[in-house]
């Protein structure tokens, strides 16, 4: 069965939501990428796998769950409450055994929990993926799974907010089948380092731009 790996930055809060309610079979990698708060003692109390990643950036969390990952098909969300763990398994169902492929969680917001600049940003980076490469997803979404030594193969380079997208372009270049699910997002619990304000997202769409360059 699958690993989850859930990069962490004080959310001490949200995750025994997220913890209580990971499907069976599904084993939580918790990577602790510098928080102040007690988000690792917490995540190691509820029994999940603790990782820490002193060097800061998503991707640089991302990256050290997902080469301490054992098993066959990983997944990847945020732990910030604002997707259900309870949907993994509809997002990894679409995955054939031993073929390639990314499977995007598409959110589907509820009100007020997709603030119109980010949905925005959204929309720009996957009109610039369509140009780039004919395919068409409808979003960037922190919700994913993939099969784990092929995803290791890619070699995706980012360590910052670009990592999500160079891995669907890197996946799409690599010939991998795309294919997307919608799940459920919800407002997240505290302040997002990103899509709460105007320049986190503006920060995240630079690391995305360099990405595409």
């Amino acid at each position: 069965m699958p690993q989850v790996i859930l990069p962490v930055l004080n959310e001490a809060r949200a995750l025994p939501w997220i913890l209580e309610r990971m499907p069976a079979g599904f084993d939580p990698i918790i990577v602790d990428n510098g928080s102040a708060d007690n988000s690792a003692a917490v995540a190691a109390k509820l029994g999940a796998m603790v990782v820490r990643q002193p060097v800061p950036g998503f991707g640089a969390a991302c990256y050290a769950g997902l080469k301490q990952a054992t098993h066959d098909v990983v997944c990847f969300m945020d732990a910030d409450a604002s997707l259900d763990p309870t949907e993994l398994p509809a997002v990894v169902s679409p995955l054939v055994s031993g073929a390639p492929g990314l499977v995007l969680g598409r959110r589907v917001p509820e009100k007020g929990a997709w603030p119109f600049h980010a949905r925005l940003a959204n929309r720009a980076l996957v009109g610039a993926i369509h140009r780039r490469t004919g395919v068409t997803v409808g979003d960037i979404s922190p919700m994913r799974a993939a099969p784990r030594a092929a995803l290791i193969a890619l070699g995706v380079e980012d360590r910052r907010f670009g990592w999500p997208l160079e891995m669907v372009m890197r996946a799409i270049h690599a010939g991998w089948s795309i294919s997307e699910v919608p799940v459920r997002y919800r407002a997240r619990v505290g302040r997002s380092k990103v899509t709460s304000t105007v320049r986190g997202t503006a920060l995240a769409v630079q690391d995305m731009a360099r990405v595409l360059r």
